[in-house]
C-alpha cells in the first residue's frame, strides 16, 4: 500500500538519524516486535478506542520489549500512537532496515530451502552468496517443500535458483523445445 509507505518514510528516516547508528540492530528487533503487534487488527481497534489512553496503548507495546525501552524508542512511539500511526508501524519496520542495510552495503535474503538449514551451513553458504549478489548479505531462511533440494535466494529483485524443481524446469523446456 503506497499510502502507508509514503506515511512510514518520515517516522523511519527521523528514527534512523536520531539512532545516528548506536544501537540499530536493537532499535530493529523492537521495531519488528512493534510492527508484528501494530498488524493484528484488534490491537488497532482497540488503541484507536476512545476508552483506551495513550498510556495505555504505549504499556501495551512497551510489554512486548521484555523490559525498559530506551527514551529515543519511547519517544518515536510515543510519536506514533500521538499521530495515530500505528498502523503504519509495518512499513516503518521496513523502511528502517533499508536504511541500515543501505548504510552498510547490505541487503535482505531469503533463502528458500526444501529442509531446515543449519546455522554452519548458512554461514558456508554465505561467502558464495555474498560474491553471487556482490554485497553483504543478512540471511534468513524460509522452508519450501516444493523445491525438492537445493536453494532459491532471492535479494530484493533478483533470484538466483539451485533448486532440483528449476533444474527439472529448464530440462523440461529443454526437452518440449
Amino acid at each position: 500500500m503506497a499510502e502507508l509507505a509514503t506515511i512510514a518514510r518520515p517516522y523511519a528516516e527521523a528514527l534512523f538519524k536520531a539512532a545516528a547508528g548506536a544501537g540499530v540492530e536493537q532499535i530493529q528487533q523492537w521495531l519488528d516486535a512493534f510492527a508484528t503487534v501494530a498488524s493484528n487488527e484488534d490491537v488497532l481497534r482497540v488503541a484507536q478506542s476512545p476508552k483506551v489512553n495513550r498510556e495505555q496503548v504505549l504499556s501495551l507495546f512497551a510489554g512486548v520489549a521484555n523490559g525498559e525501552l530506551p527514551v529515543l524508542v519511547k519517544n518515536f512511539l510515543g510519536a506514533v500512537v500521538d499521530n495515530d500511526r500505528l498502523a503504519a508501524l509495518p512499513q516503518v519496520a521496513v523502511q528502517f532496515r533499508d536504511l541500515v542495510n543501505d548504510k552498510e552495503g547490505a541487503a535482505d535474503a531469503d533463502v528458500f530451502s526444501a529442509f531446515p538449514i543449519s546455522e554452519a551451513e548458512l554461514e558456508v553458504l554465505r561467502p558464495t552468496l555474498e560474491k553471487r549478489f556482490e554485497r553483504k548479505l543478512n540471511l534468513s531462511v524460509k522452508i519450501d517443500e516444493s523445491l525438492i533440494g537445493g536453494v532459491r535466494v532471492v535479494v530484493g529483485d533478483e533470484e538466483f535458483d539451485t533448486s532440483v524443481k528449476a533444474r527439472l524446469e529448464q530440462m523440461k523446456a529443454a526437452l518440449t523445445a
